[in-house]
């Protein structure tokens, strides 16, 4: 019948919504009938699946070895400028000037050594140098040859001998001044630049480090000294063998450190090698191992737990149990299907286990809170049928929300391809546990449903003894095989109410949640979370940095750590590419030079030829007599000559072009150098544009770094699109426009308030942050969606009576699946990985903002806003004035048994 007033498209909205509903329900009534039908079947094909694929899985298992390829945006400007620089001036041969703090191409061996507090490591120049002769002596055997650092090393081109850091000289000479017994202040180190023995004025603001200088010294002398930093490069000409020979000195480096270390009780020793950043990037999967099994046995434990009752007919402990299990074999399916398909394993991955659990174990709740509310005396088959429309509706919306916002994370548009890989395998996961949990769960429901009805216990698997039998035995034995016939009442037609979750939340917490005085704490509470939330949106920083993924005990990041506190005073050495022909005898060309190098330290061959034009009072202001004084005798003078390095001629005829040139930029920067280096790039690049010169400047940490916020956060925000997207999209088909509309709203708090929460908890914007915040949109959206949309369609006369109703049919479900998320999440905290801590505290954040939503935030505000309940309050009052009308009707009729009564 058309409600007075309601339009006909509203009717024929409502209509559809109904018909979609009640067909979808149709659907997975008929799936729960097959299984129940045919529940060898289901078990068996997924078993087969999981031996098929496991077993191939082990045969196929390789782990990435590219690390850049995982972590750094995979489509930048930087990438680009890396070709170009390196078309023009080989980075192989130019590593040693183009500093990076930790991505240094090729091979290489880097030492930090640090003296006590309060010692000045320039006065402890021997012991150095000591260390620095047993690297240069050290042999690794490669078939029956011996290899030293000569033979491997960088050469240079003025003299083709090794490439070595300048403050080597600078030790030699302190070395000598202490044999010849003269003070070290006779040898005068300048910091950043200092100038050398062979009249060379060098760069080296990276090589020592925790610099204190003479007071008022105007030529910045060096008094005293903390760190010094020395770089060992190899050179890589392309060939498997010679990079082979390079790996095993970096191996032999890093135990030769190891046992200096040991050796040196006044000198500190920090070592990094090439390799250093991809071993300690994956040793977090290896200390891993153990944790993930304890925190399978946790959310084993706690499942079984809490899936049992008093009552030894009606508990399910063991379904608890294999709802785990099936989730455990559907994600070794899955690895099986990615290794089978050439891809390969990063400790990125080390996610999935647990956002797939903590979306499967939810279906597994939900049908064992299906199959409580199903009547009891139906055929086990029905009730598994019931069970099947009454709880796989939501859970297929569900999983199909996770297959969009992952899939949109794998598409093209993902920029880190550590997101794409892991997005990609959380699909196939999602796929499968689908799957698994309809097939092989729904027959271990069947069979436990079987031995349910034929009275068996749900432990033993014996037959239960008559109320009679049970009388005459002990009390143990009456806890042990009761099946609660003596709980229940006569008023109660549901056994399983008896359940101790379900018993909590109807006696104790719903009521107390709707208490009109528990309400105003509620609204105070989430006003405070709501501020903090907001107050850690505004300082988001992006983490950009490769030691957020790292084992936190490893080399690399104790490394990096000394490295930032003592060494980041200078920015990495900046290229400064000019890739076009450039009038630089021009003094408006010098000045524009002069204004783009303007804040920045300088390495550079132009600079140096304008002093020596100036003390050598020559004239160079037309392009013939600029280029003849510069190759006739600027680069031939010995303290010049590494200058030849930096430019590159042509010859027309008679005539020499300057066709290319580079020189180095280097800024002065604070202990987070990170987001300054971000800064300098994206000043210096639109420069490139704008003015006369045309030029292009690179760093390796470049690649790393360009746009890597952006990268970052483009899969997150496409996620949150495509789930919108589909939620509005839905408005008009499924369930009821006012519980998408609630569910947006929820979803958007519990994503903000973990992002927020995330940031004042260290967290940075990292690829695992990402994966985190995108499982944070299906994981609210997992336990939100069933309770709203129990309240929006309940047709109790209060909405404090429909809150009570969704969370009675629901919480319990909520609840053990938080729980058990959270329990299981406990073993990552003691993994010693940067990677692991991530990790714990985004999921903890999730699983805690979920759990403050649906057990406090949402039984509060829906008893405050709409949907109203006042149209079912009149439908019922209709419906019984209309039977007292026919009751009257019926009494007018027949009066004679009025009479009678």
């Amino acid at each position: 019948m058309r409600r007075p007033g309601a339009p006909a498209s509203w009717i024929g909205r409502r209509m559809l919504r109904q018909v979609l509903r009640r067909g979808l329900q149709s659907f997975c009534h008929r799936l729960g009938l097959c299984v129940s039908r045919h529940p060898v079947f289901f078990l068996t094909v997924p078993a087969v699946l999981t031996i098929t694929f496991g077993l191939s899985a082990l045969n196929r298992f390789q782990i990435e070895g590219d690390l850049e390829r995982l972590v750094a945006p995979s489509h930048s400007l930087a990438k680009i400028e890396r070709s170009l620089a390196s078309s023009l001036f080989p980075l192989d041969q130019s590593k040693s000037q183009l500093y990076s703090d930790l991505h240094t191409p090729g091979r290489y061996g880097r030492v930090i050594l640090l003296s006590s507090p309060g010692d000045n490591i320039l006065l402890q120049a021997e012991g150095i140098l000591q260390t620095h002769r047993a690297v240069l002596e050290m042999k690794v055997n490669h078939k029956g040859y011996n290899y030293t650092f000569s033979h491997l090393c960088v050469l240079r081109n003025q003299d083709k001998k090794c490439v070595l850091d300048d403050i080597i000289s600078v030790l030699e000479d302190l070395r000598q001044a202490a044999v010849s017994n003269k003070t070290t202040a006779r040898v005068q180190v300048r910091y950043p630049n200092t100038k050398l023995k062979d009249g060379r004025n060098s760069f080296i603001g990276h090589q020592l480090g925790g610099v204190v200088e003479v007071p008022n010294s105007k030529d910045q002398r060096v008094k005293s000294a903390r760190a010094i930093q020395i770089t060992y490069y190899l050179q890589t000409y392309g060939s498997a063998t010679q990079d082979l020979i390079g790996e095993k000195w970096e191996n032999e480096f890093c135990k030769l450190m190891r046992k200096l270390q040991d050796e040196h009780q006044d000198l500190q020793l920090y070592f990094l090698a090439s390799f250093s950043l991809w071993r300690d990037f994956h040793k977090t999967s290896i200390l891993a191992r153990s944790k993930v099994l304890v925190s399978l046995v946790l959310i084993l434990t706690t499942a079984t737990l809490s899936s049992s009752m008093k009552d030894c007919l009606r508990s399910k402990p063991f379904l608890g149990l294999l709802g785990v299990l099936t989730v455990c074999i559907s994600i070794a399916t899955a690895a099986g299907i990615i290794f089978i398909t050439d891809g390969k394993y990063n400790s990125t991955l080390l996610g999935i286990p647990f956002f797939a659990m903590g979306h499967g174990t939810k279906g597994v709740f939900e049908l064992l809170s299906g199959w409580r509310r199903t009547k009891e005396n139906l055929p086990f088959k029905d009730r598994v049928a019931d069970a099947y429309s009454d709880v796989m509706v939501t859970y297929t919306m569900t999983s199909s929300l996770y297959f969009i916002t992952f899939g949109m994370g794998a598409s093209p548009f993902t920029n880190i391809e550590a997101v794409k890989i892991f997005c990609q395998n959380m699909c196939v996961s999602i796929l499968l546990n689908y799957f698994y949990i309809f097939s092989f769960f729904g027959s271990c429901l069947v069979f436990a449903g079987q031995l349910e009805q034929n009275r068996y216990h749900s432990i033993f698997c014996c037959k239960i003894p008559s109320a009679e039998y049970l009388d005459r035995k002990p009390v143990w034995f009456q806890t042990v095989m009761s099946d609660g016939h003596q709980q229940t009442s006569h008023h109660e037609t549901n056994p399983y109410q008896h359940h101790f979750i379900q018993h909590f939340l109807r006696e104790h917490y719903n009521e107390w949640i709707t208490n009109i005085y528990v309400k105003p704490f509620v609204v105070i509470l989430y006003l405070i979370y709501a501020s903090f939330s907001f107050m850690g949106c505004l300082q988001i920083s992006d983490g950009a940095s490769i030691i957020n993924l790292l084992a936190s005990d490893s080399p690399s990041v104790s490394y990096a750590m000394v490295q930032q506190k003592y060494f980041s005073n200078y920015s990495p050495v900046i290229g400064f590419y000019v890739y076009e022909p450039l009038e630089y005898w021009n003094s408006s060309v010098q000045e524009d030079l002069q204004r783009l190098c303007s804040g920045f330290t300088t390495v550079s061959w132009v600079e140096q030829y304008y002093q020596f034009l100036k003390v050598s009072n020559i004239s160079a202001n037309n392009k013939t007599d600029f280029i003849s004084v510069l190759q006739s005798s600027f680069l031939k003078k010995p303290e010049f000559q590494h200058f030849r390095n930096d430019i590159i001629f042509s010859k027309a005829g008679d005539e020499n072009n300057i066709i290319a040139s580079r020189l180095y930029l280097v800024a002065r920067t604070s202990r987070d150098n990170q987001k300054e280096v971000i800064e300098i790039l994206d000043k210096l690049r639109p420069l490139s544009l704008s003015k006369s010169i045309r030029f292009i400047v690179f760093n390796p940490s470049f690649v790393f770094t360009d746009h890597y916020s952006l990268s970052v956060t483009v899969p997150v925000l496409i996620a949150g699109f495509g789930v919108l997207l589909v939620l509005i999209l839905t408005f008009i088909l499924v369930i009821h426009p006012l519980g998408n509309f609630w569910l947006i709203l929820s979803v958007t708090s519990i994503e903000l308030g973990v992002l927020g929460l995330m940031t004042l908890w260290n967290v940075d914007m990292d690829c695992i942050s990402i994966l985190c915040l995108i499982y944070t949109l299906n994981f609210a959206i997992d336990h939100c969606a069933p309770l709203l949309y129990t309240f929006v369609l309940a047709t109790e006369h209060t909405r404090t009576q429909c809150i009570k109703r969704s969370l009675q049919e629901h919480g319990t479900a909520i609840l053990q699946n938080i729980t058990s998320f959270l329990i299981g999440l406990v073993p990552l905290l003691f993994v010693p990985s940067n990677l692991t801590f991530t990790l714990f505290k985004c999921l903890l954040l999730s699983g805690c903002c979920t759990l403050l939503h649906c057990f406090v935030i949402l039984p509060v505000f829906l008893t405050f806003f709409p949907p109203s309940k006042k149209h079912h309050k009149k439908k019922k009052r209709a419906k019984r004035k209309e039977r007292e009308e026919i009751e009257c009707i019926e009494i007018q009729e027949n009066p004679d048994h009025v009479t009678t009564v």
